[in-house]
């Protein structure tokens, strides 16, 4: 069977803005092809770079360290719970108001699958109106997912959370259950309700509990 794979992923460059407050990353030189000239023979130059940023930045996973302290980080994720997940998608596009509440997903079969979120919101990715009156899932919706056994939850907006809500109930909910979180992602009109895998791997580091990714769909042609 044939296949092409869809990228969900923002691109992170020198300067980039995710989330207002949190700093820009810095992408720039360690070794530039120039200065490697006289470490090598003649005619050959490498280059080696440097990134400086926060965890959170692009499209990026949340492990439950980020919320929790006896939590996995992001390097205790197993591959499946990250790579090639069977995925549907949940339309709240054009919706009245903010809230993604539980009767969106209702009539769904989310156990077992990554539930990507499409609000639409990332049209507005490196504009000021992205963060500003974004889409959120509800606390009941949080609960409705867990108990409904899905695996990962993904949205393609600023947070999951109302982030006026400073106890983040559905961070705390579904990373209390072991669900992974992916938020900022981008694309998701380009993928059918269902009949995909979704991938969403991080690096593979100690200590952190979020990391950016390079998510993406695989579709059956």
């Amino acid at each position: 069977m044939s296949t092409r794979r869809i990228d969900l992923s923002h691109t992170i460059e020198d300067g980039l803005i995710t989330y207002k407050g949190l700093p820009a990353p810095i992408v720039c030189d360690h070794l530039s092809r120039e200065q490697s000239r006289a470490l090598y023979a003649e005619g050959t130059e490498f280059h080696i770079g440097r990134i400086t940023m926060v965890a959170n930045t692009g499209t990026y996973i949340d492990s439950p360290y980020h919320r929790y302290a006896d939590g996995k980080d992001v390097s205790g994720f197993d591959l499946d719970e990250v790579a090639e997940l069977d995925g549907v998608v949940v339309r709240a596009v054009g919706m009245k108001g903010r809230a993604i509440d539980r009767d969106v997903f209702a009539s769904i079969d989310v156990r077992g699958k990554a539930v990507l979120v499409r609000t639409g919101w990332d049209r507005h990715w490196r504009t000021d109106q992205y963060f500003e009156g974004h889409p959120f899932l509800t606390e009941d919706a949080a609960l409705y997912l867990r108990d409904c056994g899905a695996r990962l939850i993904g949205i393609d907006s600023l947070n999951i959370d109302d982030i006026a809500d400073l106890r983040r109930p559905v961070h705390s909910i579904l990373l209390r259950a072991g669900i992974p979180i992916v938020e900022h992602l981008c694309g998701l009109e380009q993928l059918p309700t269902h009949g995909f895998c979704f991938s969403a791997v991080p690096v593979k580091v100690k200590g952190l509990g979020t990391f950016p990714v390079r998510a993406y769909a695989t579709v059956a042609l």
